[in-house]
Parts: structure tokens; sequence; C-alpha cells
């Protein structure tokens, strides 16, 4: 006689866990709330049965969360998990979405739903007063403006599917966030395991982006054969850290001056003689190569040549999500950077000529006499220290360059001070230096904690000024610091305000009521102490007005991250 077939039930809880497992998903950044009650008593139960999942690091604030994830992900390229509570969750972590999607980060943003049942029919169902009240007409239109996927989980026999679409949503190229909602009942629903499959990396795996057609770059490659200025500029190549080195090498191999426009990671060693700044000048380029940038300068303030010839590189050429871009380019590559750099430097080589390496070392002289020129005029800006209560950026900058050594990471959010903050600390090794593509405040601070976890060897220093530093939910980047042991050095800028709302107001009204009474709107509450925040946490604070008090004020800073507790050094510069 037959035996009957064995049932294996577990709970879509249980096949969630699995399911990440088998992603290779490392950590869980989490915000918990009642809709996640299932996924807790699953975790309790594997945790008692000796099973492993992905690590849980809970933060009290979702911003934190997701920059986390975020700054995890800048490190390594691995998108991990996000739990955050329904809507409200949902709507904290909106602003750290829009930033993923324009710095392209993959993340998998999952969030729970209020339960669907009133009454008690199903187990999950609503017990609670905020079930009724948290459940908005469309949930996911919070952040669907940012994500590349959503979805609401439909059954507990979907998980593992669900999941794996998911990630391979958000690795595949150009990468980016996604969504996923996870209703409370469903959660709870039991399913036999024979039920639920896996989903294999080998056959359901991201794409990633590939090389270009050979002949459009041969058609590059003779561009700049014959090109007099070529110039090249770049914003988040090196989030492949061979692109520094490739760029460079391309560089010097076809005597081009190399910009960085908003730089998102470092991609070039900034110490290389063939990198002339931030500040893309183009007005005397003849060809051009866009390499992995979205903004390569604001075309109302720069001088363009109209006769340039622009080559486009770049894992997002289109530029799909935004709905007006406006540059323009003769030939359009889009692909993996450094595959492409390869093949025209491989192109460039084959077709060099005597005559052309004779005119490209003569343009290296003269592209080394103007780099000279720039560190000079950085060192004479840094050799102003400012005064009592208005310390100089500049200097100070410097002195945190002298302070950190090549190995640490700089994180900066300056947002105006941002340039001086990358003319100033010098980085040359990839990824020892990231900003930020997108224009949400407050990344700095969980992004910082996210590469301390990937880079636990490193020092971690994040570059903020006081009004980003508000909305970085400090009180939670610190607790989170102490908790996990993640230490990071912050240096703020304070100038008791947001400069960038008062620029704003005169580039648009240069002579306007605003600038005659100086009423800006943009200061904020004077002689706050900040170090009390990093304090509350167990971390170290200290104050500087006094521009001969901070190199030693570094340098204490720097001792108590090395010794395992961050450190917030608050400096006073030039107010508002």
């Amino acid at each position: 006689m037959d035996k009957a077939p064995q049932v294996k039930l577990h709970s879509t809880a249980h096949y969630f866990l699995e399911g990440l497992n088998e992603l290779g998903i490392e950590y869980l950044f989490s915000n918990f709330g009642t809709d996640h009650a299932p996924l807790i008593e699953e975790m309790a139960r594997w945790k008692k049965d000796g099973r492993t999942y992905p690590r849980v690091l809970n933060c009290p604030h979702e911003n934190t969360a997701m920059h986390m994830a975020m700054g995890y992900a800048m490190a390594t390229g691995r998108g991990q998990g996000v739990l955050v509570h329904v809507d409200a969750g949902t709507a904290n972590a909106a602003m750290a979405m829009h930033n993923a999607r324009r710095g392209r980060l993959p993340l998998l943003l999952m969030a729970g739903k209020a339960p669907y049942t009133v009454r008690g029919e199903l187990s999950g169902s609503r017990d609670n007063y905020v079930h009724f009240i948290q459940e908005p007409f469309d949930q996911s239109g919070i952040v669907r403006p940012y994500a590349k996927w959503e979805w609401t989980l439909p059954s507990g026999v979907m998980t593992k599917e669900t999941l794996r679409r998911a990630h391979t949503v958000a690795q595949s190229d150009p990468k980016g966030p996604v969504y996923l909602m996870l209703p409370r009942e469903t959660l709870t629903q039991t399913w036999d395991e024979a039920a639920v499959r896996p989903f294999p990396t080998e056959r359901y795996g991201a794409v990633s982006a590939g090389a270009a057609d050979a002949a459009v770059v041969a058609q590059v490659a003779d561009k700049l054969l014959s090109a007099k200025h070529p110039v090249l500029v770049t914003s988040y190549a090196g989030r492949n850290p061979e692109a520094p080195a490739l760029i460079e090498e391309i560089a010097r191999t076809a005597g081009i001056r190399v910009f960085e426009a908003g730089p998102a990671y470092l991609n070039i060693s900034r110490a290389s003689p063939q990198f002339l700044g931030m500040m893309p000048n183009i007005v005397e380029a003849d060809v051009g190569l866009l390499v992995d940038v979205d903004v390569p300068w604001i075309p109302k303030h720069t001088k363009e040549n109209p006769q340039t010839w622009w080559a486009h590189i770049d894992v997002d050429v289109v530029k799909e999500c935004l709905p007006i871009w406006g540059f323009a380019s003769n030939a359009r590559l889009q692909g993996d950077s450094v595959l492409i750099l390869r093949q025209l430097l491989e192109a460039l080589k084959a077709k060099a000529t005597p005559a052309f390496r004779d005119a490209v070392t003569k343009r290296i002289d003269t592209i080394k006499r103007e780099s000279d020129e720039r560190r000079a005029n950085i060192a004479r800006q840094a050799a102003d220290r400012g005064k009592p209560g208005a310390v100089n950026p500049h200097y100070l900058c410097a002195e945190v360059s002298k302070a950190i050594g090549e190995d640490s990471v700089v994180v900066n959010e300056g947002i105006r001070n941002g340039p001086i903050i990358n003319a100033q600390i010098l980085r040359t090794k990839p990824g020892s230096a990231v900003g930020f593509a997108g224009g949400g405040l407050g990344s700095s601070s969980g992004t910082a904690l996210g590469i301390k976890l990937a880079r636990p060897e490193a020092t971690v220093v994040q570059m903020v000024g006081d009004g980003g530093f508000y909305f970085g939910n400090p009180s939670s980047t610190y607790a989170v610091s102490k908790q996990y042991k993640l230490p990071i050095f912050t240096v703020l800028f304070d100038n008791s305000g947001w400069s960038a709302v008062k620029e704003a107001t005169l580039r648009v009204y240069p002579d306007g009521e605003a600038k005659a009474s100086n009423q800006f709107n943009a200061l904020l509450a004077p002689d706050v102490e900040f170090t009390k925040i990093c304090e509350a946490a167990g971390g170290y604070g200290e104050r500087v007005d006094d521009p001969d008090a901070v190199p030693a004020a570094i340098q204490r800073c720097l001792k108590e991250v090395r010794g395992g507790r961050s450190a917030l050094l608050h400096v006073r510069i030039p107010v508002l």
C-alpha cells in the first residue's frame, strides 16, 4: 500500500528568510513595526534551531537604515534588504529612495502592509488601532517615482520567486532600488515546502552591462587621435574600483584633461597631473568624453563650444529617469564603462602614430603646468586659516587631509562646501571618496555607517554642514554606531544655516529685496551644541572656534575613532 505523501508546512515568513539566504542578502537594516510580527517570530524560531539568516541591524530611524544599505552598496556593489513599517516607515524612507535611484544603488526596500481582515477571519488580522489608519489607497505611490520595480506579495507560495524578481531588477544595470510590500496575513500563511521551489542565480540572476560596438569605439579613437584639446568629464565611473587607474591611463595615452563633475566616487587619483578639478572647462575642447555622468556642467553658467565632438560612455546614456536632460552627444555608447574604456585604450594603442605620440607628450607638459597651478592655488586658499569664530573651510579641510591618511574614506555632504572638501582633501585610491547623486539632505550619516560596516578596517570621515546634519537623524546615527561598534569621524561645518538657499536666491535675484534686507530665510538656531548628540550615545565631541586649535582637535578625534567610538568635531566657520 502506498504511503501518504509527507507534508511539511512552513509559514511564508520561513520561506522569506530562506529566500533572502538564497539571494545572498547579508544584512537587513530594519525598523520594525506591528506588521512584522510573523517575521520576528520566525527569526526567533530559526535562532533557537541554530539556523542563520541575514544579520539584522535595528535602526531607530528609517533614514539611517536606508542610507546604511546605500553605503554598503557603494562600498561593495551588493544590494541589501531594508525592512520598514507600513506607510509610515515608507514615508520616512522616501527621501533615501530618491537618493538611491539617482545614485543607481541597489537595495530591496520591504514594508509591511496593514492587515486587510478586520474580524479575525485570518491569522494576522487587525488587532490594533493603527491597523485601521495605516492603510492608504496607494502605499506604493509614496516611493513609486524612485523605484525600479514594485509589488505586493500576493501569496506565500510566491515568496521566493517574488524575492528573486525584486533582487534581479535591483542588481541589473543600471542598478537601483525596488519596493516590496508584505501583508501580515500573507506572512502568516503556511505552505507545504514541496510547493515553494527555489529560483537560483544561474537561471534567474541579474544582467550586467557589457562592452560597446567595436566600430563606434574605433570612431571615438579616431576622433581622439586627431584632437588638439580633448577633455573627459566623469562623476560615477569610480563605482568600479578599476575605473580610476584606467581613466588615468587613457588620459596619459591621449593627452586628455580630466574633470570630475559632482563626483559620486573617486574617478581618478586627484594627485594625477591629468586631473584638473571639479569645474569642467570645455570651451576650448574639440573632442570630449562624457563617462558615467548625469550633469557634466550647468549649461547656464558654462561656456560651451558648439563644434565640440562628444562621445558619451555610460551605463545609462538615455537618463530614462530624468524627464528633461539636454546634453548633446555625437556618439552614445551604453554599457559598462570599464569594458568600453578598455576597448578604447586598446584601439588608441593600436592606432597611435609617432606624430600622435609627440603631440600627446607636448600636450601633457601643458596639462601638467595647469595642474601644478591649480594645486598651488588650492594651497594658497588653505594658507588663510580664518579667525576665531570663523575658521576657513579650506584650511580646515587641508588639516583633515594631512591627518587622515590615504586609506581613509571621505563621505562628502558638504553641499556648498563640497567643492572645497573635494579640492583640499587629497584622495588618490579607489573608493577613498564618495559623494551623492541625489538631492536629499541627510545622506552622509547612514552612508558613513554602511561604508564602515563594509570596510571595518577603514577610517570613515563624514564631512557635513549643520543643515545636512539635522536631516541625517544624528541621534539615530550615533545610537547605531554604538550598538554595532561602527565608529565614524564626523566633521561638522557650522555656519548656522543653509548657504545653498541664500546663494540660490542671489543667483535668481542678484539685486533683489532679499539681498537689500539680508532676509534669506536661511538661518538656523545659532550656538547649538552638536557635540552633545554624539556624546549622548557614548561618543566623543569637541567644538572648535579657533583656527589654532584645529590640528590638535582633529588628532584627538581620530584617536577616539581608532579606539572604537565615534567622534564629532564641531567647527565654527563664517556665518551666513
